[in-house]
């Protein structure tokens, strides 16, 4: 029977509250209601009283969570939404990333977030905030694209030291399935979703899916992009990007985020700077658009990359 990706977020979350006791579960409407998206459906049943509501303040919330986790818990509290998790700011970059670094004390928070876009979501419900919480040192930062890294990912996640930020993509909840949990590959370890000798795409989340699409589409014309899914934007596999573009020799970065100061800038910045000679072309990269994300779902399909202006983007790269 095939699992979803959200399937695959609930039975982690399960598996993890059965092994350690230690472990506890923290958001709004989480119990008895099983959340937003259902993420904890029937957890409060499997586990009474380690599935808590919490208040609507996400200040409060990864305040909580910290002090907790300083009394020897390992919390995972759910973001109603990524988008909340600003509210929450100052909690995780001046308490959480930072109390092992002050204190010689683990932090070991997991903090997931619903993140990306879905038609109709607007600005509030949308948003892709890796590349904010990537900046500050002392957080791990995952993106799991496959119903396998969502599993065991967050699994993972749990038993770091270290916060996490978990950012699981809304689009793939129901559209992405598998027929098991497959291998267990170690955070921040980059994979090679399709090998290829052309061009590089190195993508996360839900543009993985996007990005394999599009070389299936240039493959007809005879070409062979290889697309890398990061899996964890912090700690990031350079080792990984830099072995792809030296076989390719052509670079075009994926990300949905917006672009200003984001992962794709990073991706472009780390092989310019340490595989320059490696390129045959100007490194690309394509992220949503540097507005507000729209409502309307003609809108929000143009503000996103999509399979189309990822072609479009690779055959520019092709041409050099």
């Amino acid at each position: 029977m095939s699992i979803t990706y959200l399937e695959a977020i609930r039975e982690a979350q399960y598996e993890a509250l059965r092994s350690d006791p230690n472990v506890f579960l923290y958001g709004q409407d989480i119990s008895t209601f099983g959340g937003a998206f259902k993420a904890t459906k029937n957890l409060s049943r499997e586990f009474p009283g380690r599935v808590f509501d919490s208040p609507i303040s996400e200040d409060a919330m990864i305040g909580m969570a910290v002090g907790a986790a300083i009394e020897g818990a390992r919390p995972i509290i759910e973001m109603q939404f990524a988008d909340f998790s600003s509210v929450g700011f100052n909690q995780i970059v001046n308490q959480a990333a930072t109390l092992y670094w002050r204190t010689n004390t683990p932090c070991p928070i997991t903090i997931r977030m619903p993140s990306g876009g879905t038609a109709g979501s607007g600005p509030f419900h949308s948003q892709s905030m890796e590349s904010i919480y990537a900046h500050y040192p002392g957080i791990v930062i995952l993106t799991p694209a496959t119903v396998e890294d969502a599993y065991w990912m967050l699994l993972q996640s749990v038993k770091l030291n270290d916060p996490v930020i978990f950012c699981e993509h809304k689009f793939l909840y129901y559209h992405l399935k598998a027929e098991g949990f497959g291998d267990n590959l170690p955070i921040g370890k980059a994979r090679i979703a399709r090998p290829g000798r052309d061009a590089t795409v190195v993508t996360y989340s839900a543009m993985l899916h996007e990005a394999l699409k599009s070389a299936e589409e240039l493959q007809m014309d005879g070409y062979q992009v290889e697309v890398v899914d990061l899996r964890s934007v912090k700690p990031m596999d350079t080792d990984t990007i830099l072995a792809s573009v030296s076989r390719t020799g052509r670079l075009l970065a994926v990300g949905e985020a917006f672009p200003w100061g984001g992962v794709t800038a990073e991706i472009i910045a780390r092989v310019s700077s340490e595989a320059f000679h490696m390129l045959d072309a100007p490194p690309m990269r394509l992220n949503s658009k540097d507005t507000p994300i729209p409502y309307h779902p003609n809108l929000w399909k143009s503000h996103r990359p999509t399979t189309n202006s990822i072609t479009a983007a690779l055959r520019d790269l092709l041409r050099y």
